[in-house]
């Protein structure tokens, strides 16, 4: 009598993937949480919290009618995309980015191409840490302040957008490591 493994063949996890370093975990972690202080902040302006930079409803002016239920919803979708595009950092050190996960229609049980898992980290890597260096903390180190000092309402600010600053970076450090020990791996 045979005994039957019940996973299939291209569901089972490479046994020869040394497992993640300690660094690149914690590193993985801070990159998916990065993004919680900004998506806070920003519920927050909606809600008319008083934030300091900006009152809700120079926000809301931005939107048709100034409706605060299309400010919430554009706040909140901007939020869960960050949180899910930061979130995507930990599969670079778990068994979900070795192979994908059964519950995935159509793609459940097969294994990650690691290629295409470092080519997709490594552009989103380039394209968060340019958009929150470049573009937003560039123009906000270069515009001119009309105070000499900074409010409290602007270091608040810059506390939970600061942050932001750390999410490329380390994308790119624990993609660096994944595609090392995925090169390891294919070289045995």
């Amino acid at each position: 009598m045979t005994t039957k493994d019940p996973a299939p063949p291209e569901s089972r996890v490479p046994l020869l993937v040394p497992p993640p370093p300690r660094w690149a975990v914690r590193a993985a972690h801070v990159a998916a949480w990065s993004t919680v202080p900004s998506g806070v902040w920003r519920v927050a302006l909606v809600l008319g919290v008083p934030v300091g930079v900006m009152e809700r409803e120079e926000f809301l002016a931005a939107f048709p009618d100034n409706s605060p239920l299309i400010g919430l919803v554009y706040v909140l979708l901007i939020g869960a995309v960050a949180e899910a595009a930061s979130y995507l950092t930990l599969g670079l050190v778990r068994p979900w980015g070795e192979v994908v996960p059964r519950w995935i229609p159509f793609l459940g049980g097969r294994p990650v191409d690691r290629r295409l898992a470092v080519l997709a980290a490594s552009l989103g890597a380039l394209a968060v840490t340019v958009l929150w260096w470049v573009l937003f903390f560039g123009g906000l180190l270069t515009s001119p302040s009309p105070d000499a000092g900074i409010s409290a309402g602007e270091a608040v600010f810059v506390a939970t957008y600061a942050p932001l600053l750390l999410w490329g970076p380390l994308l790119a450090a624990v993609t660096w490591s994944y595609h090392r020990r995925h090169k390891a791996c294919a070289r045995l």
